[in-house]
């Protein structure tokens, strides 16, 4: 694959890698309440996700989703719920606790990894990235499994550079709220944006 269009691919789609959205949001709240590596485990679950949305488009997978109105509503919708809901599992956990949460040993719901990897995975514009511009990018009547894969690594590598950037500046922005009680703000207010993100998503339902 030629490295021009690994670029031109990079040039479109760095600028939507670098929008808010439910990666960056899940980092600064994780990594302000607890710590770098909870931030570490969000980068992993979104670049997994990249992933999937990747190894789906080459296995021609995902075009049902786009393909088929009724299979679209009901991705985006299962997104839209996701998000709400863990923007709510946010608020509700900062009014129960008054220390910040330990780190998880298990990989799951609960956990930073499971849920960037989730709020990546029932994202139908993720899935759109990979069905309507790594096409372009694609040589035609030629294998697109090695291609695909060398899109989507660039792909997590500016994701992960963009996350990473903001892990550290959100722990150096943490060591400058050290109380309770800035940290459940904050986790409230990550809170709030994701289920704003997900009633925004809902919204857009046909």
């Amino acid at each position: 694959m030629r490295l021009a269009a690994v670029l031109g691919f990079l040039a479109v789609v760095a600028p939507i890698s670098m929008s808010p959205g439910t990666s960056l949001t899940l980092v600064v709240s994780r990594v302000t309440t607890s710590g770098r590596r909870h931030g570490r485990w969000v980068v992993a679950g979104t670049v997994t996700g990249l992933y999937v949305h990747g190894l789906l488009a080459a296995a021609g997978l995902a075009a049902l989703v786009l393909h088929s109105a009724q299979a679209f509503r009901l991705v985006q919708a299962a997104g839209a719920v996701y998000l709400a809901g863990l923007g709510l599992w946010m608020i509700v956990s900062t009014l129960r606790r008054r220390e910040p949460p330990p780190r998880p040993r298990r990989v799951g719901l609960g956990h930073p990894y499971g849920q960037a990897l989730l709020g990546n995975v029932l994202n139908p514009k993720a899935a759109a990235v990979y069905l309507t511009l790594a096409p372009q990018f694609l040589v035609p009547e030629r294998p697109v499994w090695a291609p695909m894969l060398v899109l989507v690594t660039a792909h997590a590598l500016v994701v992960v550079g963009w996350l990473g950037a903001w892990i550290v500046v959100s722990s150096a922005g943490a060591r400058l709220l050290r109380t309770d009680r800035a940290r459940q703000v904050i986790n409230r207010v990550g809170g709030v944006i994701l289920v704003v993100l997900g009633i925004r998503s809902a919204a857009s339902l046909p």
